[in-house]
Formats: C-alpha cells, structure tokens, sequence
C-alpha cells in the first residue's frame, strides 16, 4: 500500500526559517508570534501562491514548499528576501525579522501530502548556511536558471553539509540590499585565528544555556593553551549571543580566520551537543560532529567534548592554513606562510618531503631567525634524518636537530610543541629521562596535545612499558583521529605488541600504519623481524627487497644507531635482519 501511495518526481524545493528564532520568542513571545503571522499572511504565503508554489509543511520558525520550477523558486525567494528588508527598516536590530532560505532542485517522494528524500534533503542543508536575509542554491539549481533571472550570484565554492554524503557547490544570491554600516575590519593576525561563538540552546530548558555557556568557556581556555593560536576572549565573542549575524561579519568585526558554531539540545536525560568549524572568508564548513551523552554524566561529558572538539579543531585548522599557504602567490610568502607550506612535508615522513620541509623552513629562517615554530619544525627534521636512516652524517643531525629545539624552547619555553619537539630532540641522544620530564610539562600546559600524547608513546616504547604505550597511542587518536601523525600511532601499538612478544598481532598493527601511508619504507625495519617472528618468512623476504631498494647501504648496525629501543628488543630487531639477509 505504502508503494502505490508513494510517488516519484523531479521538483524544485524552497526552505526558509526565521533567524534567531528562539531568543526572540524568549525576548517577546506575543509580538514575535504576532509578526510571524503578519508577515506570512500579508507577504510570504501571498508570493508562494504567486509564483505556484506548494507549503507542503510548517514549522515554528520555518516552512517548507514545492515549487514547479527552480526559476519560480529563487523569484520567490527574492522577491520574499527583498520584501523583508523593507518591512525590518527602522525596527531596533532585537525586533528585526530575517530568513534565510535555501533552494534545491532534485528528486523527491511524495507520500500523501509529505516529501521526501536526497533533494528535499539538501534544500534544508542549504537553508542553514544561507546568510540572514540572504538566499543559498545548489549548483543544480544555478545550472537549471541560467540566465532567466535579472540576478546575480557568487559562487562560495564546495561545501559539507551535514548528513550529506556529498560535497555540494553552492552559490549565493546577490540581492540588492542597502548597505548596513557594519564596524571596521580588523586585519588578521600571522597566525591561525579563531572565535568561538555562543552555543544556541535547543532545548525547551533554559538551564541548558549555562550548559551550554560552560561548553564554549572550556573551549575556548583550552584553544587559548594551544600558542600557535590567536583566540577571541570570550566577552567578545559572547557579544554575537542573540543577534542576526554571518559568518563573515564575524570575520571581519573580531579579525578571525575560523569561527565555531554549536548547539545543544536536551532530550529526557539525553544531551546531544553539535559543533561545526567555518572559514570566515567564503564561508566554507571545514569540520563538523555531534556528541551524545547522558546528563547525569554532565560535567564528564563536558570535558570529553571539550577535549575532542579541541583535537579535531586543531589538525583541521592546520590543514585549512596549509592550503591557504598553497593558493599565495610566491611574491606573497613570508616566513608564516613559509612554515605552512613546509608543514605536510614535516608530517610527511618521507625522505623526499624531508627534503622539502628543510629548504623551505631554512628559507623561514633566514627571513625570521628567531621564529620558534620554524626551529622546532627544522629540529624534527633533522631528528627524522637520524631516526630514519635518511643521513650520512646521523650523529650531526642529532646534534643539531637538539640545537635547534633548545634554542625554540629559550625563545617559547612554554609552547607544548616546542616541549614536545625538544623531547624528541633528547630522545634521539637518549637523553630519556629528560625527555620524559619535557613531556610531562607539554601536557600539563596543553592535556590535549595529541602530538605530545604520541610522542609519550614512544617514550614509554623505549622504556619497554607497552602497556602505557597503548593507553598514550589510544589518547593520542581519540584527541585527533584526523591527524596527519595517525598512522605512527598505529605503527607505535604494533611496537607494543611486538616488545610484548605478540608478533602476529604487532603484524595486523603495522600494516595497518603502512595502509595508511604506504610509501613510509622505514616502516619494514620493525615489521620485517615481526614478521620473521610470526613465520611468515615469504611475506618477510618481499618487504626487505623493498626496504633494500630504498636503502641501499642499510646495515643493521646502521639501524641498531638510528632506533632507541632498549637492547633486547634491537636484539631481536637485529636476529629478524640478519635471517632476511639484511648485511651486518
């Protein structure tokens, strides 16, 4: 029955709501509600008729309509969006009224009276990224009208939209506003610059905003740890609460690059918390994800959130700052730009990328000598040179991949990744106590530095405590599961495996690092005794044709010198080697 009532058909969707619909229903109940009907009765459903449109369904704040055409559509949008800002003229910016709506051409279901499905879908994705007052259409939609408008649009290029499996292309339409009088734009600082915006409350229940209030606070202290950050204080940020605002007013008014938006919603004894980050600049959605929990475990899942919002944000960050660096014109680069182009290079672990990563952060530092975060950077390069025997000259590189990272921490001792990277530097001449103390401090300052997590993972590795080694590897992923390093947290629980003598199981763990970044040949000097040890002799003798391909001159004296494992584990490091044929 369900299947004869169903029907099938391409159709151009609408979706509108109202702007801060909420704190103006808190603020003024009776006259919002009062408005919302004028304006539908006088404007709104008067143009849907118009222009043949269908209310297939309505909301507190917003509604839903089928239109014929998409050209029918976005003339209605205009002419809605254009009306709205006649009849919000001299009213205070608290009483004003604005829509955002969103267009989308597509096939729907239709069930009696309801629709359904991906196009419907999408229309209501776009809705929620228009700007007030302003009107978003898919790239199919823009496609459909082509030039049967008098209207302009701007396209804001490829955007996730939340249950999407998709990347969609959108583009905004131009309309003809006066111009509000906006405050100046602030320039933005040499450094990734974020703001944390209020979290809209949800829920029925007011008591939800200190929640919610609580979740933004403990963001924003934790991102201000994080030194490579410029972070808005959060009375100014908290200045936005209630108000009608894009993204790139926020942009351009606070002087940020990123801004976070979130909500909250309570349902019964279930929380459910969403957070998105956005580019200010075009708008683009860089990241987004929700977290579920149980309110009589709110403080706890408070901070759980807090710490994976924080480590989701900053690799994401990174790589947002990474391709920015990429579209500058070179007569544009200076020493920060230097540094972000030299970043996935760093994180490459790669001989060649190595390669790379040092000229253009010794560039840096000829323009900025005293630039922590290039010496840090440089000093793990030289320490990756040395540990993956890439160098000629290890002993060297080890000494200057430790020069480098002291002078980073005189000029910025408490930066987490200058700590971290100095620990690293101390690892490499087995300095091990002192880099255990660098550590400790680095997370102390920063408990959600997935990088420091990581790097206590393989300090813990070399004292052969593979147990803590899992726990610090396991931090390291859940703070960051995007983090170019996720695949050394791999490899580095198969090394616990392995010390602890589970060789098959330390196999699974390796090449599940090595899926993730294939080319990483260093890898095969701890898989190949794993895999000698777990009898796999076959597969053992194919992965040391391609270490040796890669390395040449590889001795397992050189490897014995590059790996700070404690001597029995070399030991059967180097009894692996030697029965592959590996030279002495």
């Amino acid at each position: 029955m369900a299947d004869e009532r169903a029907q099938r058909r391409l159709a151009a969707i609408l979706a509108a709501d109202v702007v801060g619909y909420s704190r103006l229903i808190e603020q003024d109940e009776a006259g919002t509600l009062e408005a919302l009907k004028a304006h539908r009765a006088e404007l709104i459903d008067p143009k849907i008729a118009e222009h043949n449109g269908r209310i297939v369904k309505l909301t507190g704040d917003g509604l839903l309509v089928e239109f014929p055409s998409v050209v029918n559509a976005v003339a209605c949008a205009v002419d809605i969006q254009q009306a709205m800002q006649g009849r919000n003229v001299g009213l205070p910016d608290d009483q004003a009224i604005w829509l955002r709506i969103g267009v989308n051409v597509g096939d729907i279901i239709v069930e009696a009276e309801d629709i359904f499905g991906d196009g419907v879908n999408v229309a209501a994705r776009l809705e929620g990224i228009a700007p007030p007052g302003g009107i978003a259409v898919s790239a199919m939609a823009h496609d459909h009208i082509g030039n049967r408008l008098d209207l302009h649009f701007e396209d804001t290029g490829q955007h996730t939209l939340k249950n999407i499996d998709r990347p969609v292309r959108v583009y905004r339409a131009i309309l003809d506003h006066p111009p509000a009088s906006p405050r100046p734009a602030l320039s933005l600082p040499d450094k990734p610059s974020i703001a944390i915006l209020p979290f809209d409350n949800m829920s029925s229940d007011p008591e939800q905003s200190y929640f919610a209030d609580g979740i933004v606070e403990e963001i924003t202290a934790a991102l201000a740890r994080i030194r490579g950050f410029f972070v808005i204080a959060r009375n100014s940020a908290f200045a936005y609460r209630g108000k009608s605002f894009n993204v790139q007013q926020v942009g351009r008014e606070l002087g940020v690059r990123y801004v976070l938006e979130g909500s909250v919603r309570r349902a019964g004894n279930h929380l459910r918390i969403a957070a998105q980050l956005i580019e200010t600049e075009n708008a683009r959605h860089i990241w987004a994800e929700s977290f579920k929990g149980n309110i009589a475990e709110v403080f706890d899942l408070q901070d759980n959130i807090t710490a994976r919002v924080v480590g989701a944000i900053q690799p994401s960050i990174q790589m947002a700052e990474i391709e920015r660096a990429r579209r500058k014109r070179p007569s544009d680069l200076k020493t920060y730009d230097l540094v972000m182009q030299a970043l996935p290079h760093v994180w490459a672990l790669a001989r060649e990328g190595n390669a790379s990563a040092t000229e253009l952060l010794e560039k840096a530092l000829e323009l900025d000598p005293e630039y922590p975060q290039a010496l840090s950077l440089l000093a793990w390069c030289h320490a990756q040179r040395a540990v993956y025997n890439w160098s000629s000259t290890p002993e060297a590189d080890k000494r200057e991949a430790l020069r480098l990272a002291e002078r980073a921490a005189e000029l910025s001792g408490e930066d987490p990744f200058v700590l971290a990277v100095l620990a690293a530097a101390h690892t490499v001449v087995r300095n091990i106590a002192t880099a255990g103390m660098l550590l400790k401090r680095a997370l102390v300052i920063d408990p959600n530095s997935a990088f420091a997590w990581n790097r206590s993972g393989w300090l813990s590795l070399y004292s052969s405590k593979a147990e803590a080694a899992v726990a610090q590897f396991e931090q390291a992923l859940r703070l960051s599961p995007f983090d170019p390093m996720v695949f050394t947290c791999y490899f580095g629980i198969g090394c616990a495996h392995f010390i602890a003598g589970a060789s098959a199981l330390a196999v699974e763990w390796f090449l599940r690092g090595l899926a993730e970044r294939p080319h990483a040949v260093w890898l095969h000097r701890t898989l190949i005794p794993a895999l000698v040890e777990a009898g796999r002799m076959d597969e053992a003798l194919e992965r040391t044709r391609e270490l040796l391909c890669a390395y040449p001159n590889l001795t397992i004296r050189a490897v014995r010198e590059a790996m700070v494992f404690k001597s029995d584990v070399m030991d059967r490091h180097a009894a692996g080697l030697r029965l592959v044929g590996v030279p002495e």
